[in-house]
């Protein structure tokens, strides 16, 4: 029979949606058939839970988490839905460890050297999306820094809709040590900053080499005195009336720029 919302392992899996039990356990909820496959392909797996119409439609993911991981374990809809934040559940979800890696593991990832860094991201969504928009757009690791969401909040785990799962992600507490870290690691640091000395535009033969993204908080942007730790602070050309651009839709400009640049040169 499926298990209910008072069953221990249920009320255990549920604690997981607060920051002070993940961080505990090292473990985090992946809600959805995306973030699911994706945690099975990355081997993160800890237990699936599923109702028994998910089992049914998500028949291959069942089959591949059975094999991967102990077996699915089938939860009646209440049950299921108190472990996922989403308004329409999609009926399965995975507790999943940690998948956070070094710094320098991170910045040394890949063959054409790209990284993001993110510092103070706040907006879980925000966080989600840049992660997602770096999968798409070819960077081969995302850095957290400083004052940043959660990466395993289950807003964050939605929104980059599997893509958590794709890429290397290391956290640093402070931004500036990622900055030196990127240095260290033989990458150019681009600041995307309105203000910058140089335009986007321009900037072809600096995107051609290995590249890390400097991205700051959604509100204010980049403090000046990380802003000056990069190599170049890069501004986007804005010929309409919009003052800015928010920073989901910055990183996708200048990502897909600097793949647009490298695909040219291949």
């Amino acid at each position: 029979m499926p298990l209910t919302v008072g069953n221990p392992r249920v009320k255990q899996a549920r604690k997981l949606s607060r920051r002070s039990v993940r961080s505990e356990r090292r473990l985090f909820l992946a809600d959805g058939p995306k973030a699911v496959e994706g945690a099975l392909e990355r081997g993160v797996v800890v237990e699936v839970f599923a109702t028994t119409a998910a089992a049914e439609q998500y028949d291959a993911l069942v089959a591949a988490a059975g094999t991967a991981a102990p077996p699915v374990t089938l939860l009646d809809d209440r049950a299921l839905a108190s472990l996922s934040d989403s308004v329409s559940p999609a009926g399965i979800v995975a507790v999943c460890s940690f998948l956070d890696v070094a710094l320098t593991d991170a910045l040394s990832a890949g063959e054409r050297r790209l990284a993001v860094l993110c510092a103070d991201v706040r907006d879980p969504g925000n966080a989600g999306t840049l992660v997602r928009t770096a999968d798409a757009l070819g960077a081969d690791s995302v850095v957290l820094a400083g004052r940043s969401v959660d990466p395993y909040n289950p807003k964050t785990v939605r929104a980059s809709v599997g893509s958590l799962f794709h890429l290397p992600l290391a956290l640093e507490p402070e931004p500036a040590a990622a900055v030196t870290a990127a240095h260290d690691a033989g990458l150019t640091v681009l600041a995307a900053e309105g203000a910058g000395e140089l335009s986007l535009d321009d900037a072809a033969e600096l995107l051609a080499r290995p590249v890390a993204w400097l991205f700051g908080n959604e509100a204010w942007g980049l403090p000046a005195e990380l802003a000056v730790l990069a190599d170049h602070r890069v501004a986007i050309e804005i010929p309409g009336r919009a003052e800015s651009l928010n920073l989901a839709t910055a990183a996708a400009i200048c990502l897909h720029e600097t793949a647009r640049v490298r695909r040219s040169r291949d």
